[in-house]
């Protein structure tokens, strides 16, 4: 599958990003969420920085699934998700190529 970077200006908080794109004529809507996430954050302060990020993930809105994971600053860590439904139809359309 080929990809399209798109770079977003860093907010505080949850950036909603909705995308509409025409591919070999077929429309689709994608809605992904870019959301910081701080160290400070923790509940527990560890060293272990996989850890942290797994510890603040474990009761993120269902609805949402992990896309991506961007790169960490000393203060905090930028993740991309996407819409459950959404990205199963991106897999399937990637089995199809």
């Amino acid at each position: 599958m080929a990809h399209i970077a798109i770079p977003l200006p860093l907010g505080n908080g949850k950036q909603e990003v909705e995308i509409e794109v025409t591919i070999n004529g077929e429309r689709q809507q994608l809605h992904y969420r870019v959301e910081l996430f701080y160290w400070a954050d923790c509940d527990v302060p560890t060293i272990d920085r996989a850890e942290c990020i797994r510890q603040m993930l474990s009761g993120y809105d269902q609805d949402w699934t992990l896309y991506y994971i961007g790169s960490p600053t000393d203060t905090f860590v930028p993740i991309t998700f996407v819409k459950k439904g959404e990205w199963a139809k991106q897999r399937e359309l990637m089995q199809v190529a």
